[in-house]
């Protein structure tokens, strides 16, 4: 099990994993790159890689994060999230059709992703590459009746170091980055990232009881297939990015049942197992709302009830194809485990008290 990045739970009991996004408004020049340079100052905060302190060297707060977290025992996971914020397209389509088709950008996203993985360098860790960006590709081939192998990315010309021998598709953008990671992090494990939407159907939240998740999550594997999972270690999914209960003060219903009417549990671990299943990978459910029901409905302490469902289920999460299941806000304002009530914690503890972690 995991959470999000927050240094409180590094010595709770029961969690195996930490996890970070990393992202950014841009992926910044070569010199800022450049292997010894001593500062950051010039390269900007809002790049990840002078989070910690523009006068201090680059990198310094992921390499921070991952001994930090193997210090106490946990294996760090890092999110890579860059193409939407550093590419500054709008959401969705143009994440495909304009970012990742610009050579200029798509040269300093992939030498931003290896300066990255030189900060893991030896040390054990997950990466996730890009959460949603593998769902609008999916539409967008859909759209033009192709694949990830017809979508275009000029790969080659970008990072000839390491693409060279990859096709200029998204489908060789996705396996070239899974290459980059087995040689730049050798002892790190590299995943791909399902939408539950990514067939344009949202299998998650789906209420029409005809739709047949398990073969829209199977078109979902198919596509991710050639794009880098088939030589990948694991798939991530998610099952929400917010609390219900924030969604529902804004007028969206995004509650999951857990018996009875659609969208339920049910549906969602059918279309998770399909798609692992498929694909042949086990799955990480990631960013897990921490609101519960205890909570009053309001900022940082939203209802939700997905915790108190896979905490009190877990032979469902592991039947649902699962190796793991991480816990954490999608974005600000929402629940986190420091504002939970304590219960993300007392959860995990009595599960591991309670004979350990079913999950292997």
């Amino acid at each position: 099990m995991g959470f999000a990045g927050s240094a409180a739970g590094l010595t709770r009991p029961g969690f195996h994993l930490r996890y970070q996004y990393i992202a950014g408004v841009d992926a910044p020049n070569a010199d800022c790159l450049a292997p010894g340079r001593a500062k950051a100052e010039g390269c900007g905060t809002a790049w990840w890689g002078a989070w910690q302190y523009d006068q201090d060297p680059p990198g310094a707060f992921v390499r921070g994060f991952v001994a930090d977290t193997e210090a106490a025992g946990l294996v760090p996971m890092l999110t890579y999230y860059m193409i939407l914020p550093a590419s500054g397209v709008a959401e969705g389509a143009p994440e495909v059709t304009q970012a990742a088709t610009d050579p200029y950008f798509l040269r300093r996203y992939l030498n931003d992703f290896r300066f990255l993985l030189r900060q893991i360098g030896c040390h054990r860790a997950l990466v996730h590459l890009e959460p949603d960006f593998w769902g609008y590709a999916q539409h967008a081939a859909i759209r033009a009746g192709g694949t990830a192998a017809t979508l275009p990315a000029p790969v080659r010309i970008a990072n000839p170091v390491d693409c060279a021998g990859e096709a200029d598709t998204v489908a060789g953008l996705g396996r070239c980055m899974v290459t980059m990671v087995r040689k730049w992090a050798p002892n790190a494990r590299v995943g791909l990232h399902a939408s539950g939407w990514a067939s344009g159907f949202d299998c998650i939240l789906n209420r029409d009881a005809s739709l047949d998740v398990a073969a829209r999550a199977r078109e979902t594997a198919d596509f991710l297939d050639p794009a880098g999972a088939a030589s990948s270690d694991f798939v991530v999914v998610d099952i929400a990015d917010r609390d219900a209960g924030w969604r529902q003060s804004a007028g969206r219903d995004t509650w999951i049942n857990p018996t009875g009417a659609l969208p339920s549990y049910a549906q969602a671990f059918t279309w998770s197992r399909a798609l692992a299943d498929r694909a042949g990978k086990p799955l990480l459910w990631w960013q897990v709302p921490v609101g519960n029901m205890s909570l009053p409905d309001q900022p940082n302490a939203w209802k939700d009830n997905k915790v108190e469902y896979f905490f009190g289920h877990p032979e469902e999460v592991v039947a649902s194809g699962a190796i793991g299941m991480a816990f954490g806000a999608g974005a600000s304002g929402q629940t986190t485990p420091d504002t939970d009530g304590g219960l993300l914690w007392s959860l995990a503890a009595a599960l591991c008290s309670a004979g350990g972690h079913p999950l292997p």
